[in-house]
């Protein structure tokens, strides 16, 4: 803030005091008043840098868990594959076995035959309070032909 001095001054012959105000950033008065307006561009340049940063961690993590939901499929479904002899409760235990060691959770399994179908899916919240479900279905079995 500016400092108040009372000074006087000759003025008709007489003296009278007035009242002036110094400041002690005289170039304030140049610029027109607008202290600070870098300063909010620049926390506003900030806000949207973190914004996509965000918004680029959330899709990288969900492109990353549908991945890992696709190789626990891929793999559980070519374990289940693996047993389809032994019967369909035993392939799909294994599949079950595999999917989880993925990090993955198994939602279905089955036999067609000697293919196993298995569908995983994986939960990951790339943002606080912001949840998403990646689910993938794979089929495995001998080849064909």
């Amino acid at each position: 803030m500016g400092s108040f001095a009372a000074t006087t001054s000759p003025a008709g012959g007489g003296f009278t005091s007035c009242i002036r105000v110094r400041r002690r950033d005289a170039g304030a008065a140049r610029r027109g008043g607008e202290r600070g307006g870098a300063t909010v561009c620049l926390l506003a340049a900030g806000m949207v840098f973190v914004v996509v940063g965000l918004f680029g961690a959330a899709v990288g993590a969900a492109r990353m868990a549908r991945q890992q939901a696709r190789v626990a499929a891929d793999f559980g479904a070519l374990a289940g594959a693996g047993r389809a002899l032994a019967g369909g409760p035993e392939a799909c235990a294994y599949a079950d076995e595999v999917v989880r060691a993925n990090g993955a959770r198994l939602t279905g399994c089955r036999l067609d035959g000697l293919d196993a179908v298995v569908t995983a899916e994986v939960t990951v919240a790339p943002v606080p309070g912001l949840t998403r479900v990646a689910i993938v279905t794979s089929r495995a079995g001998p080849p064909r032909g």
